[in-house]
């Protein structure tokens, strides 16, 4: 009997040990995340349920717009540039990856093309504040045909860049912003061939 007490007693003592280091751990998190953007809970909300519902974390990273039927990717490509002009951004390249896997394979491949635009004094500022942005330079659109045929333009999900870590300052902040509503407009209006 003093045997089984003294198990019992032990494995109470593992338990309240793993509590306690869970605690810490959880209150330590808990921290860290009173540090971040106060709407940092709902953008890491947000990317969860889209991983739960896809199963591909890239997928919950993006934005996707469907083109409208009728549209040609070079339709396409005539408003979204249209739209960089608009709001005074630089299409800084672009890549036809499409003809580079043709090229490559000797086979065709569907359309996907990446067209990359930049405010680089923007991009100067995000930098400053930490080079780690540099990789999320600059701001990628990609015109794809699906497997089906259906053409899609993406972009990053730019919620995460903006809002998911400490606040921005205020003046970098606003000008974030400014670059997604920028980029928002050339995925909406792009995929409806809205000049």
């Amino acid at each position: 009997m003093a045997t089984l007490r003294n198990i019992f007693a032990l494995i109470g003592l593992i338990v309240v040990i793993l509590i306690g280091i869970g605690v810490n751990r959880y209150s330590g998190l808990m921290g860290l995340f009173t540090e971040l953007d106060p709407k940092a809970g709902t953008v890491y909300l947000g990317l969860a349920e889209k991983l739960a519902k896809t199963g591909n974390a890239v997928e919950a990273t993006v934005w996707k717009a469907p083109v409208v039927d009728g549209l040609s990717a070079d339709d396409v490509e005539d408003v979204m540039k249209s739209i960089a002009s608009e709001h005074n951004i630089k299409n800084v390249g672009e890549l036809p990856l499409y003809k580079q896997v043709a090229a490559m394979s000797g086979k065709p491949y569907r359309y996907a093309k990446i067209f990359m635009f930049c405010n680089a004094l923007t991009a100067a500022k995000m930098m400053d504040y930490s080079d780690a942005y540099s990789a999320y330079l600059p701001c990628r659109v990609s015109l794809i045909e699906d497997k089906r045929g259906k053409l899609w333009l993406y972009t990053m999900n730019m919620d995460m860049m903006i809002y998911g870590g400490k606040t921005l300052p205020p003046g970098l902040k606003k000008e974030a912003l400014q670059v997604k509503m920028i980029i928002t407009d050339i995925l909406q209006r792009g995929a409806k061939g809205d000049f």
